[in-house]
């Protein structure tokens, strides 16, 4: 005679657990590259990133590194899923880890998300153009830095028909724009490379004065700093993260490098200066990425 099985309480208790509990959400990870000290970038984009977790109904972590290959290096390892770059370390994210820009953030009281690469030197240096550098010693940001390194490199080849570690007497890098900014001012360094942002928000904290630190030379203006995500997330999940970040501003105040009044959508064709750029200086994929 067949005799149906009976499940033990503890058995099914389990069982019926499983059906009803749904499956915790796996953690989102968020980028960060280090243009500033990485406590402050993280205090920076708190909001943001609070505000992702809310929308997407998910956990968002924050994942920062000492250098810009590290967060490219983690991107490419899928261990970041959105990041911030700079228009530099975005193409070589793009290049070594298949991402995707999406948005950037408009700058408060413009309607432009654009900035620009400035030279600084101590005021009363006598100091007045790149072309006074020569034999200098000079601090840029970063390798893979758009205005502490690419854009700062094509204005020296420009004006010299050199490149920096040719025309300078002691090249190094500062690992921030707020370092380099600093160097200047306590004279470490007889110029540096930064951009007009990160120059604008010190002066306003007090940190540097226009008696410490001037302006000796300005670029063209850059295409902003993208929120990208990797290009291989699901198509849903792309749409939920362009979704939050892009309407971010109709509930709270947004944040990130400046201060931002909103986010707009933007593709990668926006950033071709930045690949031209890298192509007629001739710079190799391992200069950048050191």
């Amino acid at each position: 005679m067949y005799v149906k099985p009976i499940l033990s309480a503890s058995v099914l208790a389990l069982a019926l657990s499983l059906t009803i509990t749904p499956a915790r959400a796996r953690d989102v990870i968020m980028g960060l590259i280090p243009a500033e000290n990485n406590e402050e970038m993280v205090q920076r984009f708190e909001p943001m990133r609070a505000q992702l977790e809310k929308k997407l109904g998910q956990p968002v972590k924050v994942f920062t590194a000492t250098d810009y290959t590290g967060v490219i290096e983690a991107m490419k390892k899928k261990r970041v899923d959105i990041a911030w770059f700079g228009p530099l370390s975005y193409y070589l994210a793009e290049q070594e880890a298949g991402a995707e820009a999406f948005a950037v953030g408009i700058r408060e009281g413009s309607n432009s998300h654009t900035y620009k690469s400035i030279f600084i030197a101590p005021c009363d240096s006598g100091i007045q153009s790149i072309k006074d550098l020569k034999g200098k010693s000079v601090a840029f940001v970063d390798p893979a830095s758009t205005s502490g390194g690419l854009m700062p490199t094509y204005m020296v080849k420009k004006e010299t028909g050199m490149m920096p570690d040719q025309f300078f007497g002691k090249f190094t890098y500062a690992g921030s724009h707020d370092a380099a900014e600093l160097a200047v001012k306590n004279k470490t360094v007889d110029a540096a490379a930064d951009n007009d942002i990160t120059y604008g928000k010190m002066l306003a904290k007090g940190l540097i004065t226009k008696a410490t630190n001037c302006v000796i030379m300005e670029s063209d203006p850059l295409p902003g700093s993208p929120l990208v995500y990797r290009g291989d997330l699901p198509e849903e999940m792309k749409k939920n993260i362009r979704d939050a970040v892009l309407n971010a501003h109709e509930e709270i105040k947004v944040t990130g490098y400046g201060n931002l009044s909103h986010y707009v959508a933007i593709a990668p064709k926006d950033y071709q200066m930045i690949r031209d750029m890298v192509q007629e200086l001739g710079l190799k994929k391992e200069q950048m990425l050191k």
